[in-house]
């Protein structure tokens, strides 16, 4: 399956239900008054971890999820049935963002966590909730509440507590494959990982811990040059970086130069990554070279390591298993005493009081002259969604939505553009025309 770490999606919660007009008809019961019930509330969706995947694959070729409506209400002040939730599956480290606006609105990390990303629509009311003592027999009506569209991308972000980082070709592959029972792609060419894998490792003593060994990194990552751009988000999320070097010296490059490169990757991409528990892993020691390149490289990340201390350096031959379980122990060891990441961290709860007041809401109310249409045209969520919850059908409920226009200053605001008697206003998003009158 291939690795999908990035995807954009188009969510549509159900309407709701309609209210209905309907009245009591018994025998011997004299004026029975309203007896039309409420719609049910329509299916909201609702994005949950699945700990079973591992990559946003499903979201390639279906891009568009959407939730059953609410059904109608019923007579004998019956309340129409609510649809079931939408609820789609994501893999955990999933940081799900508004589309539209750039807002963050989650990070899903924990197992089943959910997130309620497009909420339902309400049930309209039926004329039984209108009745009043002025108008015991009400024929009004709501339609039901249109449910949330949204745009959202989702972007995957591995979770694992310790990151491989390094040039291709350094031994990533081999080190996951030798400490755990992951089976990555292993070839003498480069960039032959070209996906994140993740292995679980276990130690004798009982410790274990989730390692990933990222694409390979080359100069310029940070920039979009090669695979690194792609997958250098996932080492936001590690939280001890094992940084492996080649000391083969087969290809005559520098293990110091090497070293220093990928440092200024990370550096650019992301400061706060050096500032996390990183480990020099010297691969290939058993080439014949190796312990003479080894040696000069020591001194060198000694001398000028670019962090804010010299990095432990550990020389591992992953071929012969040299160093390999040292290696593993010192990450446990570093693992213990690493802070967690803030995307893993939970809000705290908190006992403080807190004191909620009213402020009056202002609707946001456009109007302009349509030349195509030639008509004054309405626009703004308050007015369209008060136009799509009303049932044109009946003059009551058309003489109450004329009366809510006048109080939201739909009126004033028409004046005041310069609309004049006779003159054709429509909503916006509607097929609903009416005519301007002072």
């Amino acid at each position: 399956m291939a690795f999908v770490d990035q995807a954009q999606v188009e969510l549509k919660a159900g309407k709701g239900g309609d209210g209905i007009v309907s009245f009591r008809h018994e025998k011997f019961v004299a004026m029975g008054g309203p007896f039309g019930g409420d719609g049910g509330h329509g299916g909201s969706i609702i994005l949950k971890v699945d700990e079973g995947l591992r990559t946003l694959m499903d979201f390639r070729y279906n891009r568009h999820f959407k939730a059953q409506s609410g059904g109608n209400g019923g007579t004998k002040g019956m309340t129409g049935a609510s649809a079931d939730d939408r609820v789609i599956k994501v893999p955990q480290g999933t940081i799900v963002t508004d589309a539209d606006t750039g807002e963050v609105l989650g990070d899903l990390v924990r197992p089943d966590q959910t997130l309620l990303v497009a909420r339902g629509g309400r049930g309209g009311r039926g004329n039984i909730r209108f009745a009043t003592p002025a108008n015991p027999a009400p024929e009004l009506s709501e339609n039901g509440e249109p449910g949330q569209t949204r745009q959202i991308k989702l972007e995957l972000r591995v979770l694992a507590d310790v990151g491989l980082v390094g040039f291709p070709s350094a031994g990533k592959s081999t080190l996951l494959s030798v400490v755990s029972n992951a089976k990555p792609k292993i070839a003498a060419y480069h960039f032959t990982t070209i996906d994140p894998n993740i292995g679980m490792v276990r130690l004798g003593d009982n410790r274990d811990f989730v390692m990933a060994d990222l694409p390979g990194l080359i100069e310029g990552a940070s920039q979009g040059v090669g695979l690194g751009f792609q997958f250098l988000r996932h080492v936001e999320r590690t939280r001890v970086i094992l940084h492996l070097v080649d000391m083969s010296g087969i290809e005559g490059q520098d293990p110091y130069v090497q070293y220093k490169k990928i440092l200024t990757e990370l550096k650019e991409y992301d400061p706060t990554i050096l500032e996390r528990p990183q480990i020099v892993v010297a691969t290939k020691m058993d080439m014949p070279d190796s312990e003479e390149l080894f040696a000069k490289f020591q001194e060198q990340v000694q001398a000028d390591s670019g962090l804010a201390k010299t990095p432990e350096i550990v020389s591992i031959s992953a071929v012969t298993h040299d160093g390999v379980d040292a290696l593993l122990r010192k990450t446990a060891d570093l693992l213990d005493q690493a802070p967690v990441p803030t995307a893993y961290q939970q809000e705290e709860e908190t006992t403080e009081e807190k004191i909620y007041q009213y402020k009056k809401q202002t609707p946001v109310i456009s109007v302009d002259w349509d030349d195509e249409l030639s008509c004054w045209l309405i626009s703004g969520p308050e007015v369209e969604k008060l136009a799509a919850m009303t049932n044109m059908q009946r003059e009551a409920t058309i003489m109450r939505f004329a009366r809510q226009l006048r109080h939201m200053g739909v009126d004033d605001k028409l004046r005041e553009a310069g609309a004049e008697d006779g003159d054709d206003v429509r909503i916006n998003n509607t097929n609903f025309v009416f005519e301007y009158s002072e």
